[in-house]
């Protein structure tokens, strides 16, 4: 239930020198890894700014799930069915996947700092529209949808500040906050509606705000390397268009070695969203418990799966690029199935726990198929391409979900 791929970021920022700004900072001069603020990091420590990343992450990866809870409530005030509602937690996905190229090919040009303020106007916009907007549907999506192309800004921001650490252990701990933020965002968005109201659970990427100083601080120096960087390397920095073309290679979708890991990642993220919507309503009306214990039920399945999605790297190379598609298509389908049809809590949580541990492994096994055989400056548009297939599920699954609820009356 992760908010978005870890390889989503642009690729590691390569050792710059010593930032000039150094000699402003004498405590920095002890260490290599200071002194070179926009500098890849030392072996063994982790990037600056990595734990305030992992946290910015995090509130940014629960708008996705924080609203679920709180759809039956926010429905009634609207006066529409629940399943209609369920286009506040779609109107997410649409704007993580309209924001993600956007940002990364405007502000992203000017290294992480840009996008962290550029992120965090959109997410204050975003929230600003939701809170002061009338009862009414349409306004309240598009305000998530506005909010969601901030939080979008933010992610690839907080993996570009935890690439400077070529080890992977900086990159890591960012993907541990992304997963944490999707998943107990139920929970949170859970409590926040009960205290402060239904339009709470909307507006939770606001509390990425909180980190915005702790942030910028080590991102700044380092954004100004990294533009220095990108304009060394690409000779056009100053035209939009090629960066955008260089981002999304649509030819790309004409190779079958691309287009079928990428389907399976759109499939996989699509159940995996449709059951952030439909597990937790499952659940409830199963066993009768309010908001903040299915909640807390749901997240820490969902958690505990994708955390447990570590142990199929041990396995993946014995078993075969084949036979992992294999498995995570079969374990996809029956999580769905388990979710939406079983008669027992236990059984709904452990397809949600199931659905989380495909689709998080899911996103290295099948980045990694997508990208092979492609010359090494096509492999960064190639990877950029392929995750917008996570947002495109972020979208689908709770429409498809609520579709289903409507017409087919499986989730209950």
């Amino acid at each position: 239930m992760s908010a978005f791929p870890a390889r989503l970021a642009a690729r590691p920022t390569p050792a710059l020198g010593p930032a000039p700004t150094a000699s402003r900072h004498p405590a920095a001069s002890r260490t290599p890894a200071a002194r070179h603020r926009g500098a890849t990091t030392a072996p063994g420590r982790r990037a600056p700014g990595t734990t305030a990343a992992a946290l910015l992450i995090a509130a940014a990866a629960s708008g996705i799930s924080g609203p679920s809870l709180a759809l039956p409530t926010a429905a009634h005030a609207l006066r529409v069915p629940t399943a209609s509602a369920a286009w506040l937690m779609t109107a997410y996905g649409l704007g993580l996947l309209a924001g993600t190229p956007l940002l990364s090919g405007t502000a992203g040009r000017r290294g992480p700092a840009a996008l962290v303020r550029a992120g965090a106007a959109l997410v204050a916009l975003g929230a600003a529209i939701v809170l002061a907007s009338p009862s009414a549907l349409l306004p309240l999506a598009a305000g998530r949808a506005v909010e969601a192309a901030g939080a979008a800004g933010l992610t690839v921001a907080a993996f570009r500040i935890a690439g400077r650490d070529r080890t992977g252990r900086s990159t890591g701990l960012v993907a541990i906050g992304n997963a944490a933020g999707g998943t107990l965002g139920l929970f949170v968005g859970a409590g926040a509606a009960q205290l402060l109201g239904w339009r709470a659970a909307l507006v939770m990427p606001l509390l990425a705000l909180a980190v915005l100083p702790a942030v910028l601080r080590p991102a700044g120096p380092a954004g100004r390397a990294a533009q220095a960087l990108q304009a060394g390397e690409a000779g056009e920095a100053g035209s939009p268009r090629p960066r955008l073309r260089e981002a999304l290679p649509l030819g790309l979708l004409r190779r079958p070695g691309f287009r079928r890991p990428a389907l399976l990642m759109l499939a996989l993220a699509t159940v995996n969203f449709a059951l952030v919507y439909g597990a937790p309503r499952r659940v409830t009306a199963l066993t009768g418990w309010g908001p903040l214990p299915t909640g807390a039920a749901v997240a820490s399945a969902a958690l505990a799966g994708a955390l447990l999605s570590w142990q199929l790297v041990r396995l993946a190379p014995a078993l075969g690029t084949g036979r992992v598609r294999v498995l995570l298509a079969a374990g996809s389908t029956a999580a769905a199935a388990a979710a939406a049809f079983a008669p027992w809590p236990p059984v709904v949580l452990l397809g949600s726990a199931l659905s989380a541990l495909v689709t998080a492994r899911g996103q290295g096994v099948l980045t990694g198929s997508a990208v092979g055989g492609l010359a090494p400056e096509r492999q960064g548009g190639a990877i950029g391409l392929f995750n917008l297939a996570f947002p495109a599920g972020v979208a689908a699954g709770p429409a498809l979900a609520g579709f289903a609820d409507q017409t087919v009356q499986f989730l209950y």
